[in-house]
């Protein structure tokens, strides 16, 4: 006798048992616990007075919540002989135009290396392929020379013009490019007198969507935890991170402030990344073409 089929909302699913179902939900809930525990922890110091916080063994939760840490942050803060608002200024700036540059050179590049042929084309993605095998660090000294050639050192081109060339970003575009951007509709636009920006821009683009979105998530998260920076050297052109953790250094007595400084760091990407993987989620789902 064959066996019924299951369906589920009048669809068919995977013919698993429900035992299977079960076991496999209560894994990804294990999971999620464990990689949601370093938030939680970090926002559980933020709120521990200073007895609490350094207690050992440490504890997961706290016995006498507090706001002391984030109101000695904020003290701290005026007392910096630059204001604060410069600071959040430059984080801001660097992380907006750093991302929104690597987006559109990274996609522009991608469909050019995807969708159009050129020659040396191959050999221009086998080379970004062998970059990703190095670490920023030891690229560090040429690129040095090349900002101080360009008199570009102290300034914000040195954080927003290397934030442009990521070879990650690239990778990510064209391969995404390759898989989800019909070759068909291209040369339709094309056909219809569509420039080859248009076709970028309204056809390419909107297709690859998710891969876009994650690459403004990884850029952004990037840009905003960046700290101190080898180019740059005056005050005001600092970042946020590079301030707190210059105010909260000096004795143990900061720690908490140290906690509550953490924690808005981390705010602004996770909001980013709640929104952009709603988008994510919704457009895998919804869209998607094949030849």
């Amino acid at each position: 006798m064959a066996k019924k089929l299951r369906t589920r909302k009048h669809r068919v699913v995977l013919n698993r048992s429900y035992g299977g179902d079960i076991g496999i939900g209560f894994f990804l809930l294990l999971m999620g616990l464990f990689l949601f525990l370093p938030m939680y922890y970090t926002v559980v110091q933020s709120l521990k007075p200073l007895d609490e916080l350094w207690m050992f063994p440490p504890r997961f939760y706290v016995s006498s919540p507090t706001f002391k840490n984030f109101s000695d942050l904020f003290n701290l803060m005026n007392t910096s002989w630059v204001p604060f608002s410069r600071y959040i200024f430059n984080t801001v700036f660097i992380s907006v135009t750093g991302t929104f540059g690597n987006l559109l050179l990274s996609s522009m590049c991608a469909y050019a290396l995807a969708k159009i042929k050129f020659p040396g084309g191959k050999s221009i993605f086998a080379i970004i392929v062998a970059s990703l095998m190095f670490h920023s660090t030891v690229s560090a000294i040429a690129n040095f020379i090349t900002l101080s050639t360009l008199g570009w050192i102290d300034t914000y081109f040195a954080r927003i013009i290397p934030a442009w060339c990521t070879s990650l970003g690239l990778y990510l575009m064209k391969q995404f490019m390759e898989t989800n951007v019909n070759n068909s509709v291209l040369e339709s636009a094309r056909i219809d007198g569509a420039t080859e920006w248009r076709t970028f821009w309204v056809i390419a683009m909107p297709m690859v969507k998710p891969a876009w979105l994650t690459l403004v998530c990884y850029s952004f998260k990037d840009l905003w935890n960046s700290g101190a920076s080898i180019y740059i050297q005056s005050e005001q052109l600092k970042t946020f991170n590079y301030a707190v953790s210059q105010l909260v250094s000096d004795g143990i007595s900061r720690q908490g402030a140290s906690a509550a400084a953490t924690v808005i760091s981390m705010l602004v990407p996770i909001l980013v990344f709640v929104i952009s993987q709603s988008n994510i989620i919704e457009t895998m789902g919804s869209s998607g073409m094949k030849d």
